[in-house]
C-alpha cells in the first residue's frame, strides 16, 4: 500500500464533488480521495447541453465546480479503479497504485448507450465535457449533424445546436417528439417547437448501423433509407458502471444496491449518484440519472460518510429546458398511462399521470415553484383521488 485516506471516492462527477464538499465540511480535518477517469474537474454536466451553449457570457471556466478548492480532497484525474479489495480495504487503480480507504464511495455514473456505429471522432456519445468541446468543434458554419435520439439529451442538444448556425436531424423512434412521455397535446406543442426551428425530424425512424468517409458520417436507418451528415450526436441514455461494484460482491442489480443511508451490502462501501439503486421515499426502489439525484444524494452520502446517522429521504426532480420551454417532472412520465391535463393557460400546464397506486408522476410544464407541491401529489393521492386538476 502506497497511500491511505479516511474517504476514496470513485468517480468524478457532481455526486463526488457534492460528497467531497460534504465530508470537508462535516470533518474538515479527513484526508479524502477523488478517483476519475474524465479529463477534467468535476464540472456542471447540465450546463453541457444547455447553457453552454445559449448564455454566451457562460464559459467552461464559470462551469468548474471548484471541487478541490472547496474540499480540500486529492483528485487523480484519467484514472480507473480496477478492483476493490474488501477485506483490506484497499483499490487499486490503473495507475498501479494501492490505495486504502477508511470508507469508499462509488459515484461510477454511467456509460453513453452505444451504436453499431464506426469509431470516428465525428461520432459522438454525448456524456462528457470533452464531448461537449468536440461537438463544437464539429458544428455551427451551417454544418449538418444527425442527432440520435428524442428523450432529454436528445431534444437538449438538438434545439442547442440549432440554435447555433448548424442544420439538425433529429433522429427518434416516437410518432410524435416527446409522445411518450407527454400526454399528446404537450407532445405537438413541443414537436412544434422543433419544427419552427427548423429541425428536421426523422420520426418513427432508429438508427441501424453507419458507416464514415471523408465526406462525412453516414446512417442506415430501420426503414432502409439513408442519412449523410457530417457528424453524428448519440443520446440515448446510460448503462450504469456497477461492474466494478459487482466484481467485488456487492449486490448489483442494474446499479449498485443501497439502503436508505446509502450504504452497499457491505457496510464500509456507499454508492451514490446515477450509480445507485436506492429505496426512494416515496417513489419505492429507483435509479435516478438527473441532476438533482446526483447533488443531494451526494451531498447525504457524504455526510453519512462523515458520521452523520441521517436517512436519505429526498424525493428528486428533474428538468428539461428547450427553446423557450422549460418543464420539471416529479415520479414517472410515460404517456402509456391514463393522464389529467390540467391547462394553466398562457403555454401552463400540470399533468398527472395514474396507475394502479394513485399518481406515478407529475409534469410541471412552464410551470414553476411546485416541486414540493408534486412531490405531495405522488405521495398522497390514492387511485380513489378524481379531482387532481387544481391541485397545484
Amino acid at each position: 500500500m502506497s497511500t491511505s485516506y479516511d474517504h476514496v471516492i470513485v468517480g468524478g462527477g457532481m455526486t463526488a464533488d457534492a460528497a467531497a464538499k460534504a465530508i470537508h465540511e462535516t470533518t474538515p480535518e479527513a484526508t479524502i480521495l477523488i478517483v476519475s477517469a474524465d479529463v477534467d474537474a468535476p464540472y456542471t454536466r447540465p450546463a453541457l447541453s444547455k447553457k453552454l451553449w445559449i448564455d454566451p457570457d457562460y464559459t467552461p471556466a464559470d462551469n468548474d465546480l471548484g471541487t478541490v478548492e472547496a474540499s480540500g480532497a486529492e483528485l487523480r484525474l484519467g484514472t480507473m479503479v480496477e478492483s476493490i479489495d474488501r477485506e483490506a480495504r484497499t483499490v487499486t487503480t490503473s495507475d498501479g497504485d494501492t490505495v486504502g480507504y477508511g470508507r469508499l464511495l462509488l459515484a461510477t455514473g454511467g456509460s453513453p448507450t452505444a451504436l453499431d456505429l464506426p469509431d470516428d471522432d465525428r461520432v459522438v456519445y454525448f456524456r462528457t465535457a470533452a464531448d461537449y468541446r468536440r461537438l463544437r468543434e464539429l458544428s455551427g458554419d451551417g454544418r449538418h449533424v444527425a442527432v440520435v435520439g428524442g428523450s432529454y439529451i436528445g431534444t437538449e442538444i438538438a434545439a442547442a445546436l440549432a440554435r447555433n448556425d448548424t442544420r439538425v436531424t433529429l433522429v427518434f423512434p416516437d410518432d410524435v417528439l416527446g409522445g411518450s412521455i407527454f400526454p399528446a397535446p404537450i407532445a405537438a406543442t413541443f414537436e412544434k417547437a422543433f419544427e419552427e426551428a427548423r429541425v428536421e425530424l426523422a420520426r418513427g425512424r432508429r438508427v441501424e448501423s453507419g458507416t464514415a468517409d471523408d465526406a462525412g458520417v453516414h446512417l442506415v436507418l430501420d426503414d432502409g433509407s439513408t442519412l449523410d451528415a457530417d457528424a453524428v450526436v448519440v443520446g440515448l441514455g446510460i448503462s450504469p458502471d456497477d461492474s466494478l461494484a459487482a466484481d467485488a460482491g456487492l449486490d448489483t442489480d442494474d446499479g449498485v444496491v443501497v439502503d436508505e443511508r446509502l450504504r452497499t451490502s457491505d457496510p464500509n462501501v456507499f454508492a451514490a449518484g446515477d450509480v445507485a439503486d436506492y429505496p426512494d421515499a416515496i417513489l419505492g426502489r429507483r435509479r435516478v440519472e438527473h441532476v438533482d439525484n446526483a447533488k443531494s444524494q451526494g451531498a447525504a452520502v457524504g455526510r453519512i460518510m462523515a458520521g452523520s446517522d441521517e436517512v436519505y429521504d429526498h424525493t428528486p426532480y428533474y428538468y428539461s429546458k428547450v427553446f423557450d420551454i422549460s418543464y420539471e417532472a416529479v415520479g414517472t412520465l410515460d404517456a402509456s398511462l391514463e393522464t389529467v391535463l390540467d391547462d394553466k393557460g398562457e403555454g401552463r400546464a400540470v399533468a398527472y399521470y395514474l396507475g394502479d397506486d394513485g399518481v406515478e408522476g407529475v409534469l410541471l410544464w412552464n410551470v414553476e415553484g411546485a416541486r414540493d407541491a408534486a412531490r405531495e401529489v405522488v405521495r398522497e393521492c390514492t387511485p380513489g383521488d378524481v379531482e387532481l386538476a387544481g391541485r397545484i
